[in-house]
């Protein structure tokens, strides 16, 4: 798989992850809540509505950017988000989901986040001229 493929599938894959989670939350966070973190109170429910309007938007984000290519100065903006949800949201959960009784589901969406805040924070780091900048596109 060339980079340019790489990069697509990497925004792709973010998009349809952030897009089931943030619609499932829109519908069903009553739901989804207490079994992710039970105790959850019915009346903060509401918040994982909130959280699916973030993740709606950056998964249209990633969607329409998901045919350009991101790394290093590419696509940049959309890197550092995707780089600061996913850090942001494994640090988060990383704590409920090792504390006992923990849903077997929180646990794997924080390895998800993770793997995914490895893979932008890559993105992030690697040099504007890799090998998914086109040939005789600039460099040195």
């Amino acid at each position: 798989m060339n980079a340019a493929r790489t990069s697509s599938f990497i925004t792709t894959v973010s998009a349809v992850v952030l897009a089931l989670g943030g619609i499932a939350l829109l519908f069903a966070s009553d739901e989804l809540l207490p079994r992710l973190m039970p105790g959850t109170p019915a009346s903060g429910t509401v918040l994982g509505q909130l959280i699916s309007a973030g993740w709606l938007a950056m998964a249209w984000l990633n969607w329409n950017q998901r045919r350009m290519i991101v790394g290093g100065i590419y696509g940049r903006p959309t890197v550092l988000a995707n780089f600061m949800l996913y850090l942001v949201s494994a640090s988060s959960l990383g704590h409920p989901a090792m504390a006992g009784g923990a849903s077997p589901l929180l646990l794997l969406l924080t390895v998800l986040f993770a793997a995914l805040t490895l893979v932008y924070g890559a993105l992030l780091l690697r040099g504007p001229f890799g090998a998914d900048t086109p040939a005789g596109a600039g460099g040195s």
